[in-house]
């Protein structure tokens, strides 16, 4: 016991317990020698030199943790940082593209005086597709498009929402009209390639009241993307389609310029596609607790992700989410760049 608490490395206290406990150690030594002993005798010291053994070993563990708890806080001691010291010059964290154009579309629409709404990822099947109109048997609805989780207990299913209109749901469902919001954030899918990614952004907007129509509609996509791509006008073209919780229902086009390898908006005569939208369709409304007979509304949607690729230039979808440091200093912004209307959104 006196060598174990005077060892004072780890090696030392190694060779204390070779010496007691090893295979030719004291100890072992007096075990072998119960061998030799008559039925008695080891009756009597056995469980001295089994006791002897255990005391020997708990008093080397207890003095193992007693040293490496010594080598930490020598090792601490030696390893302290000045919090005082300066920041380096270059800071090395950046903003996702993502996470900004996020903060973009918030500021843009709060000033046409919108409303942020959240909801959950995982959604009921009701919420996902049944209160908005779409039907058992639509596409969206198998296997091969939507990641469908177990069951619950109750049987109700449920899914990664595969789009942001649940919050659209709840908001009508918890509030009643008028309602002006949007509503960004994650949605799942199961496709993958340079423009489709299985998680990814949407933001889509809601307007519920007694007056609006679809020109309010076009006016405030036609503002929104004037704010978002710092123009000062934009040719804009709503081409008829088809989506179940819309009726009309509208894809929306703006003008661009494609030659040159470049695409650039605001000039040119080609179109492209940057939105689906059209007005509430009267059955959501009703199925959401809204009287479709006085009240009526228009809800659009954008991919967060796209809008990012089209503004800066991003070629292709899956970077976004490789978490690669070298894309990251190179398409992020530094955590100061506060998306704002004041001044330049992008800067």
């Amino acid at each position: 016991m006196q060598q174990i608490a005077a060892a004072g490395d780890s090696r030392a206290l190694e060779d204390v317990r070779v010496g007691a406990l090893g295979k030719k150690g004291s100890i072992a030594e007096l075990l072998k020698t119960l061998g030799g002993m008559t039925p008695e005798q080891r009756k009597t010291q056995g469980p001295l030199f089994n006791g002897l053994r255990d005391r020997a070993a708990d008093a080397i563990a207890a003095r193992k943790r007693e040293l490496e708890g010594e080598a930490l806080e020598a090792r601490l001691m030696t390893e302290r940082v000045d919090v005082t010291l300066p920041a380096p010059e270059a800071a090395e964290g950046s903003v996702h593209p993502v996470s900004h154009v996020r903060d973009e579309l918030i500021a843009i629409f709060a000033d046409l005086d919108f409303k942020v709404a959240e909801g959950p990822d995982v959604e009921t099947d009701e919420y996902n597709f049944s209160k908005l109109n779409i039907p058992p048997e639509h596409p969206a609805r198998q296997m091969h498009d939507t990641f469908y989780l177990k069951p619950q207990s109750d049987s109700t299913r449920t899914l990664l929402r595969t789009h942001t209109s649940p919050v659209q749901v709840r908001t009508m469902l918890a509030q009643k009209p008028p309602i002006r919001i949007i509503a960004p954030g994650r949605t799942y899918r199961r496709d993958y390639d340079a423009t489709h990614s299985p998680m990814f952004h949407q933001v889509e907007g809601l307007v519920v009241d007694s007056e609006t129509h679809l020109g309010h509609l076009k006016w405030i996509l036609e503002e929104f993307c004037k704010a978002y791509f710092e123009l000062p006008a934009i040719g804009m073209r709503l081409r008829p389609s088809y989506f179940p919780f819309t009726e009309p229902s509208v894809e929306v086009d703006i003008q661009c310029d494609r030659s040159g390898g470049q695409i650039r908006f605001g000039e040119g005569r080609d179109w492209m596609e940057i939105a689906g939208a059209g007005m509430v369709h009267p059955r959501v409304l009703e199925m959401c607790g809204v009287d479709p007979e006085y009240y009526h509304g228009f809800a659009f949607g954008f991919g967060i992700d796209r809008l990012a690729m089209l503004k800066y230039g991003i070629p292709d979808l899956r970077p976004f989410f490789e978490s690669d440091l070298r894309w990251l200093r190179h398409y992020g912004f530094a955590a100061l760049d506060i998306a704002a209307l004041h001044e330049s959104l992008s800067q």
